[in-house]
């Protein structure tokens, strides 16, 4: 019975990651961002659930593949699509400019099975990994609901979008060596880096809420590069 635990976690992320997809089609972006939100907490649970029990399987592997290709993959190119949607006017693009949005599902995907079948990514990632890039997608409606900083015109502006879809695209696929939450001891020593990433990022959260979330993704992708900086 154990050995299902991880897995019906994972599909408590596809659950979320539909859920996120049907309420950013009805418009309702800000609900969806916190349906992704959970299925970002789902993903890291059943890996740490997995782990704690020294259970895994090759099913539970490709059932991780797929209910992230929802959440982590299509999830943030409806958003990227939704916010082009709502933005493309004043940008003078043509109409169908938003469609460019699901480029990010497209190197999700290619970034998924690169995982799958890369095996210099078991204790490390070589790419930006789809829940990262997610949480950033996901953070611009948020960002949007509460504006405490007034961005919300630099946000919606559709050459910045489309600018983040391509980045974030390319950071799907780059050949960047980055470090993995994977805490196989707590001593400070094997885990500096970890640690130092937490208690920033802890930092940046409290301060700035939902806008803090670039800005971790951004330390998380500095404290990698290079590897020998901090350990």
């Amino acid at each position: 019975m154990k050995r299902h635990l991880p897995n019906a976690v994972t599909c408590l992320n596809l659950l979320c990651g539909c859920l996120a997809l049907t309420n950013i089609f009805a418009g309702r972006l800000e609900i969806g961002a916190w349906f992704v939100a959970a299925a970002a907490a789902a993903d890291f649970a059943d890996g740490l659930l997995a782990r704690a029990l020294r259970v895994s399987s090759a099913i539970g592997k490709d059932l991780d593949s797929l209910a992230d290709m929802v959440s982590f993959g299509v999830v943030p190119g409806a958003i990227f699509f939704e916010l082009l949607t709502r933005s493309v006017g004043a940008g003078g693009l043509p109409e169908w400019a938003p469609y460019f949005g699901f480029a990010v599902s497209i190197f999700s995907a290619l970034r998924l099975a690169k995982f799958n079948n890369d095996t210099r990514q078991t204790t490390s990632f070589i790419g930006l990994p789809t829940p990262a890039s997610t949480l950033v997608v996901a953070s611009l409606p948020l960002i949007l609901a509460y504006d405490q900083f007034g961005v919300a015109p630099i946000i919606l502006n559709p050459w910045l979008l489309l600018g983040l879809t391509a980045l974030l695209s390319g950071l799907l696929v780059a050949e960047l060596p980055l470090f993995a939450l994977k805490f196989k001891n707590l001593r400070w020593a094997d885990n500096r880096r970890r640690f130092l990433f937490m208690l920033l990022a802890a930092g940046l959260l409290l301060v700035l809420k939902a806008a803090a979330v670039p800005l971790v993704v951004l330390l998380y992708v500095l404290l990698s590069v290079p590897k020998t900086a901090v350990r």
